[in-house]
Protein backbone atom coordinates (compact mmCIF):
# COMPACT_ATOMS: atom_id res chain seq x y z
CA UNK A 1 0.00 0.00 0.00
CA UNK A 2 2.98 2.48 0.79
CA UNK A 3 4.38 2.05 -2.57
CA UNK A 4 1.16 2.76 -4.13
CA UNK A 5 0.36 6.17 -2.26
CA UNK A 6 4.55 6.94 -3.44
CA UNK A 7 3.81 6.48 -6.63
CA UNK A 8 0.63 8.19 -7.00
CA UNK A 9 2.42 11.33 -5.26
CA UNK A 10 5.15 10.97 -7.95
CA UNK A 11 2.99 10.88 -10.57
CA UNK A 12 5.13 7.81 -11.64
CA UNK A 13 2.82 5.69 -13.33
CA UNK A 14 5.19 5.52 -16.22
CA UNK A 15 8.30 5.72 -14.07
CA UNK A 16 9.35 2.00 -14.38
CA UNK A 17 12.39 0.70 -16.36
CA UNK A 18 10.69 -0.74 -20.22
CA UNK A 19 13.56 -3.61 -20.19
CA UNK A 20 15.26 -1.75 -22.94
CA UNK A 21 17.79 -4.47 -23.45
CA UNK A 22 20.87 -1.65 -23.03
CA UNK A 23 22.92 -1.74 -19.81
CA UNK A 24 25.27 0.48 -17.57
CA UNK A 25 27.99 -1.01 -19.87
CA UNK A 26 26.18 0.37 -23.48
CA UNK A 27 27.80 2.72 -25.37
CA UNK A 28 26.71 5.34 -27.94
CA UNK A 29 27.29 3.37 -30.74
CA UNK A 30 24.89 0.44 -29.16
CA UNK A 31 22.45 2.60 -29.00
CA UNK A 32 22.30 4.47 -31.75
CA UNK A 33 22.70 1.46 -34.34
CA UNK A 34 20.57 1.08 -36.82
CA UNK A 35 18.73 4.87 -36.53
CA UNK A 36 18.96 7.28 -39.50
CA UNK A 37 19.34 11.17 -38.45
CA UNK A 38 19.42 12.46 -42.20
CA UNK A 39 17.47 16.00 -42.53
CA UNK A 40 17.09 16.25 -38.52
CA UNK A 41 18.43 19.34 -36.72
CA UNK A 42 19.55 19.11 -33.16
CA UNK A 43 21.06 21.59 -30.46
CA UNK A 44 23.65 20.68 -27.87
CA UNK A 45 24.59 22.53 -25.08
CA UNK A 46 28.52 22.34 -23.74
CA UNK A 47 28.66 19.66 -26.91
CA UNK A 48 31.92 20.37 -26.79
CA UNK A 49 33.60 18.35 -23.94
CA UNK A 50 32.91 15.21 -22.14
CA UNK A 51 29.46 13.48 -22.78
CA UNK A 52 28.16 16.10 -24.72
CA UNK A 53 31.31 15.96 -27.42
CA UNK A 54 30.14 12.06 -27.64
CA UNK A 55 26.71 13.09 -28.04
CA UNK A 56 27.42 16.24 -31.09
CA UNK A 57 29.79 12.86 -32.29
CA UNK A 58 27.13 9.93 -32.79
CA UNK A 59 24.76 12.58 -33.96
CA UNK A 60 26.84 13.76 -36.79
CA UNK A 61 27.55 10.04 -37.53
CA UNK A 62 24.18 9.00 -37.86
CA UNK A 63 23.24 11.96 -39.99
CA UNK A 64 22.29 15.05 -37.88
CA UNK A 65 23.38 18.48 -38.80
CA UNK A 66 24.35 19.80 -35.05
CA UNK A 67 24.49 23.37 -33.43
CA UNK A 68 26.66 23.57 -30.43
CA UNK A 69 26.33 26.75 -28.60
CA UNK A 70 29.30 27.47 -26.40
CA UNK A 71 30.66 30.12 -23.39
CA UNK A 72 33.84 29.08 -25.03
CA UNK A 73 34.19 29.26 -29.11
CA UNK A 74 37.80 28.87 -29.29
CA UNK A 75 37.38 25.75 -26.81
CA UNK A 76 34.32 24.31 -29.10
CA UNK A 77 36.45 25.55 -32.37
CA UNK A 78 39.49 22.87 -31.03
CA UNK A 79 37.42 20.27 -29.82
CA UNK A 80 35.28 20.19 -32.47
CA UNK A 81 37.92 20.34 -35.55
CA UNK A 82 36.95 17.87 -38.50
CA UNK A 83 33.60 17.05 -37.35
CA UNK A 84 31.28 17.68 -40.21
CA UNK A 85 28.03 18.91 -40.41
CA UNK A 86 28.45 21.45 -36.80
CA UNK A 87 27.94 25.13 -36.26
CA UNK A 88 29.29 26.96 -33.27
CA UNK A 89 27.46 29.84 -31.83
CA UNK A 90 28.18 31.73 -28.64
CA UNK A 91 25.92 31.48 -25.73
CA UNK A 92 26.14 31.85 -22.38
CA UNK A 93 23.90 30.01 -20.09
CA UNK A 94 24.51 32.68 -17.22
CA UNK A 95 23.42 35.66 -19.93
CA UNK A 96 19.94 35.76 -20.71
CA UNK A 97 21.12 38.37 -23.41
CA UNK A 98 23.22 35.77 -25.10
CA UNK A 99 20.30 33.33 -24.99
CA UNK A 100 18.13 35.50 -26.94
CA UNK A 101 20.68 36.38 -29.48
CA UNK A 102 21.41 32.59 -29.88
CA UNK A 103 17.77 31.87 -30.00
CA UNK A 104 17.10 34.56 -32.13
CA UNK A 105 19.56 33.54 -34.77
CA UNK A 106 18.33 30.21 -35.22
CA UNK A 107 14.61 30.91 -35.64
CA UNK A 108 15.78 33.35 -38.22
CA UNK A 109 17.16 30.11 -40.33
CA UNK A 110 13.54 28.88 -40.63
CA UNK A 111 15.16 25.42 -39.47
CA UNK A 112 12.73 23.01 -37.45
CA UNK A 113 14.53 21.54 -34.26
CA UNK A 114 14.02 17.85 -34.17
CA UNK A 115 16.37 17.57 -30.61
CA UNK A 116 17.48 19.92 -28.41
CA UNK A 117 19.81 18.41 -25.57
CA UNK A 118 20.10 20.83 -22.16
CA UNK A 119 23.35 19.24 -21.67
CA UNK A 120 25.67 21.83 -20.33
CA UNK A 121 26.62 22.35 -16.76
CA UNK A 122 28.20 23.31 -13.42
CA UNK A 123 28.81 21.09 -10.40
CA UNK A 124 30.01 21.67 -6.94
CA UNK A 125 30.91 25.23 -7.35
CA UNK A 126 31.67 28.43 -4.61
CA UNK A 127 28.70 30.30 -4.14
CA UNK A 128 28.43 32.50 -7.32
CA UNK A 129 25.52 34.93 -8.46
CA UNK A 130 24.64 35.48 -11.89
CA UNK A 131 24.04 39.23 -12.98
CA UNK A 132 20.20 39.00 -11.56
CA UNK A 133 21.53 37.16 -7.90
CA UNK A 134 20.67 33.92 -8.64
CA UNK A 135 22.90 31.29 -7.43
CA UNK A 136 25.00 29.98 -10.32
CA UNK A 137 24.28 26.11 -10.79
CA UNK A 138 20.62 26.45 -10.34
CA UNK A 139 21.05 29.77 -13.52
CA UNK A 140 23.22 27.60 -15.71
CA UNK A 141 21.85 24.22 -15.17
CA UNK A 142 18.06 25.04 -15.30
CA UNK A 143 17.16 28.58 -15.39
CA UNK A 144 19.37 29.16 -18.40
CA UNK A 145 17.79 25.84 -20.27
CA UNK A 146 14.37 27.05 -19.11
CA UNK A 147 14.73 30.20 -21.23
CA UNK A 148 16.66 28.27 -24.46
CA UNK A 149 14.10 26.00 -24.49
CA UNK A 150 10.93 28.31 -24.61
CA UNK A 151 13.08 30.34 -26.78
CA UNK A 152 13.45 27.70 -29.14
CA UNK A 153 9.86 26.34 -28.75
CA UNK A 154 8.62 27.50 -32.42
CA UNK A 155 11.24 25.65 -33.97
CA UNK A 156 10.33 22.36 -31.80
CA UNK A 157 7.21 22.82 -32.36
CA UNK A 158 7.54 23.21 -36.15
CA UNK A 159 9.62 19.81 -36.20
CA UNK A 160 5.91 17.82 -35.35
CA UNK A 161 8.36 14.80 -33.60
CA UNK A 162 11.03 16.63 -31.27
CA UNK A 163 12.90 15.49 -28.23
CA UNK A 164 13.80 18.05 -25.56
CA UNK A 165 16.08 16.15 -23.15
CA UNK A 166 17.70 17.69 -19.99
CA UNK A 167 20.56 15.65 -18.60
CA UNK A 168 20.50 15.73 -14.91
CA UNK A 169 22.39 13.54 -12.52
CA UNK A 170 21.74 11.29 -9.53
CA UNK A 171 22.96 14.04 -7.73
CA UNK A 172 19.31 15.28 -7.57
CA UNK A 173 19.33 12.72 -4.41
CA UNK A 174 21.06 15.41 -2.63
CA UNK A 175 18.46 17.67 -2.16
CA UNK A 176 14.41 18.65 -3.55
CA UNK A 177 13.68 21.99 -4.62
CA UNK A 178 13.70 24.87 -1.76
CA UNK A 179 10.87 26.83 -2.98
CA UNK A 180 10.99 29.29 -0.38
CA UNK A 181 14.45 30.05 -0.65
CA UNK A 182 16.10 28.69 -4.01
CA UNK A 183 18.83 31.25 -4.10
CA UNK A 184 20.07 30.69 -0.78
CA UNK A 185 18.97 34.38 0.12
CA UNK A 186 18.41 33.10 3.70
CA UNK A 187 19.92 29.90 4.63
CA UNK A 188 23.84 28.91 4.29
CA UNK A 189 25.17 28.51 1.10
CA UNK A 190 25.95 24.08 0.66
CA UNK A 191 27.47 23.36 -2.95
CA UNK A 192 26.18 20.18 -3.05
CA UNK A 193 22.41 21.22 -1.74
CA UNK A 194 22.60 23.69 -4.72
CA UNK A 195 23.94 21.21 -7.29
CA UNK A 196 20.86 18.77 -6.15
CA UNK A 197 18.24 21.57 -6.15
CA UNK A 198 19.50 22.47 -9.86
CA UNK A 199 19.26 18.10 -11.07
CA UNK A 200 15.57 18.04 -9.14
CA UNK A 201 14.72 21.14 -11.22
CA UNK A 202 16.23 19.39 -14.20
CA UNK A 203 14.07 16.24 -13.88
CA UNK A 204 10.61 18.55 -12.82
CA UNK A 205 11.65 20.54 -15.91
CA UNK A 206 11.00 17.31 -17.99
CA UNK A 207 7.88 16.61 -16.26
CA UNK A 208 5.80 20.00 -16.48
CA UNK A 209 7.49 20.29 -20.48
CA UNK A 210 6.72 17.07 -21.56
CA UNK A 211 2.65 17.52 -19.65
CA UNK A 212 2.62 20.59 -21.78
CA UNK A 213 4.04 19.79 -25.39
CA UNK A 214 3.18 16.26 -25.73
CA UNK A 215 0.08 17.44 -27.63
CA UNK A 216 2.20 19.26 -30.32
CA UNK A 217 4.54 15.84 -30.69
CA UNK A 218 7.23 17.29 -28.60
CA UNK A 219 8.18 14.62 -25.65
CA UNK A 220 10.80 15.78 -22.71
CA UNK A 221 12.76 13.52 -20.64
CA UNK A 222 15.53 13.20 -18.37
CA UNK A 223 18.16 11.23 -17.49
CA UNK A 224 21.56 10.28 -15.10
CA UNK A 225 24.35 9.87 -17.38
CA UNK A 226 26.11 7.86 -14.66
CA UNK A 227 29.51 8.31 -13.02
CA UNK A 228 31.62 8.82 -15.86
CA UNK A 229 35.66 8.94 -15.97
CA UNK A 230 37.69 11.62 -18.29
CA UNK A 231 35.20 14.42 -18.31
CA UNK A 232 35.54 18.16 -16.07
CA UNK A 233 32.53 18.21 -14.68
CA UNK A 234 33.91 18.26 -11.25
CA UNK A 235 37.36 20.42 -12.13
CA UNK A 236 36.15 23.22 -9.73
CA UNK A 237 34.46 20.91 -6.64
CA UNK A 238 36.45 20.74 -3.53
CA UNK A 239 38.55 17.64 -3.11
CA UNK A 240 37.56 17.12 0.14
CA UNK A 241 34.12 16.16 -1.08
CA UNK A 242 35.22 13.30 -3.22
CA UNK A 243 37.35 12.03 0.28
CA UNK A 244 34.16 12.09 2.09
CA UNK A 245 32.47 10.09 -0.66
CA UNK A 246 34.81 7.84 -0.56
CA UNK A 247 36.00 7.49 -4.16
CA UNK A 248 39.30 9.67 -3.43
CA UNK A 249 42.75 8.97 -1.63
CA UNK A 250 44.53 11.41 1.11
CA UNK A 251 46.24 12.60 -2.00
CA UNK A 252 43.33 13.13 -4.21
CA UNK A 253 44.03 10.09 -6.70
CA UNK A 254 40.55 8.18 -7.73
CA UNK A 255 41.26 4.73 -5.96
CA UNK A 256 41.73 1.95 -9.00
CA UNK A 257 38.80 0.04 -7.74
CA UNK A 258 36.45 2.88 -8.04
CA UNK A 259 37.79 3.70 -11.78
CA UNK A 260 37.28 -0.03 -12.40
CA UNK A 261 33.86 0.60 -11.76
CA UNK A 262 33.23 4.25 -14.12
CA UNK A 263 31.79 4.45 -17.30
CA UNK A 264 34.04 5.25 -19.99
CA UNK A 265 32.65 8.84 -21.72
CA UNK A 266 30.67 6.54 -24.59
CA UNK A 267 28.77 4.82 -22.29
CA UNK A 268 28.05 7.76 -20.04
CA UNK A 269 26.14 9.76 -23.21
CA UNK A 270 24.84 6.48 -24.09
CA UNK A 271 21.63 7.17 -22.14
CA UNK A 272 21.38 10.84 -23.70
CA UNK A 273 21.34 9.65 -27.15
CA UNK A 274 19.20 6.92 -26.17
CA UNK A 275 16.81 8.94 -24.75
CA UNK A 276 16.71 11.70 -28.00
CA UNK A 277 16.13 8.99 -31.02
CA UNK A 278 15.28 5.88 -29.50
CA UNK A 279 11.69 4.35 -31.12
CA UNK A 280 11.23 2.48 -27.70
CA UNK A 281 10.30 5.75 -25.77
CA UNK A 282 7.53 6.66 -28.86
CA UNK A 283 4.81 6.57 -26.74
CA UNK A 284 6.55 7.93 -23.23
CA UNK A 285 7.88 10.84 -21.97
CA UNK A 286 8.43 13.19 -18.72
CA UNK A 287 10.37 10.57 -17.66
CA UNK A 288 14.06 10.34 -15.59
CA UNK A 289 16.51 7.45 -17.21
CA UNK A 290 19.62 5.67 -16.63
CA UNK A 291 21.61 3.16 -18.04
CA UNK A 292 19.47 3.61 -21.41
CA UNK A 293 16.33 2.61 -19.80
CA UNK A 294 13.45 4.29 -18.04
CA UNK A 295 14.53 4.79 -14.04
CA UNK A 296 12.63 2.83 -11.20
CA UNK A 297 11.42 4.90 -8.48
CA UNK A 298 13.68 5.06 -5.37
CA UNK A 299 11.50 4.43 -2.77
CA UNK A 300 14.02 4.32 -0.02
CA UNK A 301 14.52 0.75 -1.58
CA UNK A 302 18.05 1.03 -2.85
CA UNK A 303 21.07 0.82 -1.45
CA UNK A 304 23.66 3.31 -2.62
CA UNK A 305 27.49 3.48 -1.91
CA UNK A 306 29.28 6.47 -3.62
CA UNK A 307 32.59 3.89 -4.13
CA UNK A 308 30.20 2.00 -6.04
CA UNK A 309 28.77 3.94 -9.18
CA UNK A 310 26.20 1.23 -10.15
CA UNK A 311 24.15 1.62 -7.13
CA UNK A 312 23.66 5.10 -7.42
CA UNK A 313 20.22 4.66 -9.11
CA UNK A 314 16.54 5.56 -8.94
CA UNK A 315 14.67 8.73 -8.82
CA UNK A 316 13.35 10.85 -6.22
CA UNK A 317 9.70 10.85 -6.18
CA UNK A 318 10.19 14.63 -5.08
CA UNK A 319 12.00 15.19 -7.89
CA UNK A 320 9.34 13.87 -10.62
CA UNK A 321 6.05 15.29 -9.01
CA UNK A 322 3.65 16.93 -11.23
CA UNK A 323 2.66 19.79 -8.29
CA UNK A 324 6.04 20.67 -7.74
CA UNK A 325 6.99 20.76 -11.27
CA UNK A 326 4.00 22.80 -12.11
CA UNK A 327 4.95 25.34 -8.97
CA UNK A 328 8.58 25.27 -10.50
CA UNK A 329 8.00 26.11 -14.03
CA UNK A 330 5.86 29.34 -12.76
CA UNK A 331 8.78 30.25 -10.57
CA UNK A 332 10.88 29.83 -13.36
CA UNK A 333 9.09 32.56 -15.49
CA UNK A 334 8.98 34.71 -12.68
CA UNK A 335 13.10 34.17 -12.11
CA UNK A 336 13.59 34.74 -15.58
CA UNK A 337 11.01 37.01 -17.01
CA UNK A 338 10.11 34.34 -19.52
CA UNK A 339 6.53 33.34 -20.75
CA UNK A 340 6.81 30.15 -21.85
CA UNK A 341 3.76 29.31 -23.49
CA UNK A 342 3.19 25.99 -25.60
CA UNK A 343 0.77 26.91 -28.13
Amino acid sequence: MEQEISVDYANGAQQKPIHSGFTATSTTDDVIKGIDLSGKTAIVTGGYAGIGLETVKTFVEAGANVVVPARDVNKAAKNLEGIQNILIEPMDLMDSVSIDAFAKKFLSTNSPLHILVNNAGIMWVPLQRDARGYESQLATNHLGHFQLTARLWPALKKSGDARVISVSSFGHQMAPFNFEDPNFEHRTYETLVGYGQSKTANNLFAVELDSRAKAFGVRAFSLHPGSVNGTDLGRVAPMELFQQMGTHDNEGNLFPEVAQKLKTIPQGAATTVWCATSPQLANLGGVYCENADVAELDLGNIDHHYDDPLTLRGVKPYSIDAENAKRLWTLSEELTGVSFVTE
